[in-house]
C-alpha cells in the first residue's frame, strides 16, 4: 500500500486535495474580475476552510454559507478557528434532526440574498459548490491522476487500485476521467462518506465527461468505469463509525500517519475491508490517497465519535 499525500497539498499548513481544484475555480474567477467568492458546505468543511486561505491569497473577499450538523458550541473549534483567523464572512445554518441537505438549500437561499446585495453594491461575486464539484474542478484530478501515475512510474510501480475519500464526487469524476483519458487499467475506487444518494455514480459520469469535454477529448467515462463504495459512510456524514475509528488508530500506531473522521478514516477502513474479504487480491499494487482534512481530529465531541 502506498499513500499519495494531498495533506501536503495547500497554501497552509492545513492542506488537503480541494486545491487541485481551487487552483482551476479561482483562476477563473481572476479572469471573470470577480472580488468576491461564495462557497458551501458542512460547519467543519475543509473545501470551505481551503477556499477561503486561497481567496485571502489572491485578494478576494470570501464568503462561506456553512451547514451546522453539531450541536451548537459557542466555542468555533478546528476549521472554524481557522475561518475566523482568516476573516472570512460566514454565515451558519442550522440543521439538527434533519438532513444535511435540507440545511444546504436553505444555505443557498440565504447566499442568493446575499450575492443580490453584494450586486447592487458593485461587487462581482462567483460561486462554487460545495466541495468546488464541477467540471473545471475536476480537472484538476485529471492532473493530479497524471501526476500520480509519472510518479509511480518513477518509481518502477504500476497501481493496480487507488482508494479515497468521495463526497461531492468531483475527485472521484477526476480521477476516472485521467484514468481513462491515459488509457489506465487502474481500478478507482471511491468510498462514500455519507452524503451519496441513489443518482451518484451518474453524476459523476456527468462530471467527467463534462471535464473532458473541456479537454476536447471524445473519450467517455461510464459507470463501469470505476467503483463506488457506499457501505462505509457509517452512521452518516461527519459521523464515524466503529470501523473508522479503529482504521485512524491503525494507521497512527504502525505509520505514524493520522486520518480524519469526517473523510478519510471512512475511505481506509473501506480500503482495508476490501482488502481482507480478498477482492483486492494478493500481491496488488494499492495507493491510498489522502484527501488531507485532519484538523478535524480537533472538532467538536460528535465528529470525533469514540476516537477518545
Amino acid at each position: 500500500i502506498y499513500i499519495k499525500r494531498d495533506d501536503y497539498a495547500g497554501i497552509s499548513q492545513f492542506g488537503g486535495n480541494k486545491i487541485r481544484k481551487l487552483e482551476y475555480l479561482l483562476q477563473d474567477a481572476v479572469n471573470g474580475d470577480a472580488d468576491t467568492v461564495i462557497t458551501y458546505g458542512a460547519s467543519q468543511s475543509n473545501h470551505a476552510m481551503q477556499t477561503a486561505a486561497a481567496c485571502i491569497r489572491l485578494g478576494l473577499n470570501p464568503l462561506l454559507f456553512l451547514v451546522n450538523l453539531q450541536e451548537e458550541n459557542e466555542v468555533p473549534m478546528a476549521n472554524m478557528i481557522l475561518n475566523s483567523i482568516l476573516g472570512a464572512e460566514i454565515h451558519m445554518e442550522p440543521c439538527h434532526g434533519e438532513s444535511f441537505g435540507e440545511g444546504l438549500k436553505r444555505s443557498r437561499v440565504r447566499a442568493a440574498r446575499r450575492i443580490r446585495e453584494l450586486e447592487e453594491e458593485g461587487h462581482r461575486c462567483y460561486e462554487i459548490p460545495m466541495g468546488g464539484a464541477t467540471a473545471l474542478g475536476s480537472i484538476g484530478f485529471v492532473e493530479g491522476f497524471i501526476e500520480v501515475t509519472e510518479q509511480m512510474e518513477e518509481m518502477g510501480l504500476s497501481a493496480d487500485h487507488l482508494f479515497h475519500a468521495s463526497g461531492s464526487g468531483g475527485t472521484l469524476a477526476g480521477l476516472a476521467a485521467g484514468k481513462c483519458l491515459t488509457g489506465s487499467p487502474v481500478r478507482i475506487h471511491g468510498v462514500g462518506v455519507g452524503i451519496s444518494h441513489e443518482k451518484y455514480m451518474e453524476e459523476v459520469c456527468v462530471l467527467a465527461n463534462e471535464a473532458l469535454d473541456l479537454l476536447h477529448s471524445s473519450i467517455r467515462v461510464t459507470i463501469e468505469d470505476f467503483l463506488f463504495h457506499e457501505a462505509y459512510g457509517g452512521p452518516g456524514y461527519e459521523k464515524p463509525g466503529r470501523e473508522s475509528i479503529e482504521a485512524m488508530k491503525l494507521l497512527a500506531r504502525t505509520e505514524g500517519l493520522f486520518l480524519d473522521p469526517v473523510y478519510t478514516a471512512k475511505a481506509f477502513s473501506g480500503m482495508l475491508d476490501q482488502i481482507e474479504k480478498g477482492v483486492i487480491e494478493r500481491g496488488s499494487t494499492v495507493v491510498f490517497w489522502h484527501t488531507g482534512g485532519v484538523q478535524a481530529l480537533f472538532a467538536e465531541k460528535e465528529i470525533l465519535g469514540s476516537l477518545t
